[in-house]
């Protein structure tokens, strides 16, 4: 957990060290400006951030000495946290699509669901698959298993049954990938 105020102390998220944290000799510093100040002693450091009433935050631990920037250590923080929204916000998610037949459907419909289901694998969604089985035809469940066979064959040879049919309550459903 980080508090906020000169005094951060408890870091348990591992992502930086602050002030009194840091636990190198010396370090490398640079100030709110981008501007380096050069190697200097962590105390003197400590020093000159506390002078200008800013927080001493470890930026690369791994540098040799470790680079430090003397900085507010909330406004920093709301930045990264900013970026990492509109990242998150700029990535394409791939959803899911659903395809749904029936037992009872004739062989040009089966091949128009399986076009489309074929554009959605070219988009590079996912698909899940839905035979749906209505009054007695839940007592045929061998029948509905070889319709949804058929339907991924009309698929091509380029599609990959993600997860195995499964029966529920309403009939199978399976989830197909582009290899």
């Amino acid at each position: 957990m980080l508090t906020s105020g000169n005094n951060h102390e408890v870091n348990t998220s591992g992502a930086r060290r602050i002030n009194k944290n840091i636990k190198a000799a010396e370090v490398r510093v640079v100030d709110d400006e981008e501007k380096n100040l050069g190697i200097m002693p962590l105390a003197e450091a400590l020093k000159l951030a506390e002078e200008r009433g800013l927080d001493l935050v470890e930026i690369a631990p791994q540098a040799q000495p470790p680079v430090v920037r003397i900085c507010s250590f909330d406004k920093l923080r709301y930045r990264e946290e900013k970026e990492a929204r509109k990242k998150r916000g700029q990535q394409k998610v791939k959803d899911m699509k659903h395809v749904r037949i029936t037992p009872r459907a004739a062989k040009n419909d089966l091949e128009v669901k399986a076009r489309k289901a074929r554009e959605f694998l070219e988009a590079g969604h996912r698909l899940e698959v839905g035979i749906f089985l209505r009054g007695r035809e839940k007592a045929n469940q061998d029948f509905a298993k070889q319709k949804l066979a058929a339907f991924i064959a009309m698929l091509g040879e380029d599609c990959v049954m993600a997860v195995p049919p499964r029966y529920s309550g309403r009939g199978f459903t399976t989830q197909i990938l582009k290899k």
